[in-house]
């Protein structure tokens, strides 16, 4: 199964930047299961690049990759910006 049969651009912009919003819309509409959940709650960059994992690293590796490169720095990135700003009140 390739990525883009199934999705397409402005899924991935979407996914990229947006991925509570996107996993939400897309989770009601296809479920997908209790990792979904639970991923939306707590670490939805990290589950989005774990499912592009599982479904799509053989036909596309190079999406993977950048997956997890937003995964590991959108995460951290929160973090800082949350923790910045929960400092200054």
């Amino acid at each position: 199964m390739d990525f883009w049969q199934i999705h397409g651009l402005i899924f991935l912009i979407a996914i990229a930047f947006f991925p509570r919003i996107t996993m939400l819309v897309m989770g009601t509409v296809c479920s997908f299961g209790l990792l979904g959940w639970l991923g939306w709650i707590f670490a939805p960059h990290l589950t989005v690049a774990i499912l592009a994992t599982m479904f799509y690293w053989h036909t596309n590796p190079i999406l993977c990759i950048i997956a997890w490169m937003f995964a590991l720095g959108g995460t951290s990135g929160e973090t800082k910006v949350t923790s910045r700003t929960l400092s200054r009140r």
